[in-house]
């Protein structure tokens, strides 16, 4: 399978703060410190633009952090992984939680017959 498109690609743990670092995101996105961001959840996925407006924003370490309700909503806790996909064209971040990518990672299983099996 060939890629038709160019995200870049970050796994990163959350801490005990909301707050998820990634540094290759971070600059490929061209995001830093002070960065005011929009941050909302859509079918249990995550999506953060830059918005002058935004709500949020990038940490002065240069952090992500997500917002308590935002985590909640998700079911996010501390020390959980996050894949992160940055469309660097669209200046776009969409975070994927471990709950997505079971079910993503689930329904792939069983379209090549391995649901239910032990690998």
């Amino acid at each position: 399978m060939r890629r038709t498109t160019v995200y870049v690609y970050g796994l990163a743990a959350l801490d005990d703060r909301g707050r998820l670092a990634d540094r290759t995101i971070m600059r490929t996105l061209g995001w830093s410190a002070g960065l005011r961001l929009d941050i909302r959840e859509a079918v249990g996925l995550l999506v953060v633009h830059a918005r002058p407006d935004g709500e949020f924003q990038v940490t002065g370490q240069g952090h992500l952090r997500l917002p308590a309700l935002i985590r909640h909503r998700c079911g996010l806790e501390p020390g959980d992984r996050v894949l992160l996909a940055a469309d660097p064209r669209q200046r776009q971040l969409v975070l994927y939680p471990p709950a997505v990518l079971d079910d993503l990672t689930a329904q792939k299983h069983h379209s090549i017959g391995l649901a239910g099996e032990s690998v």
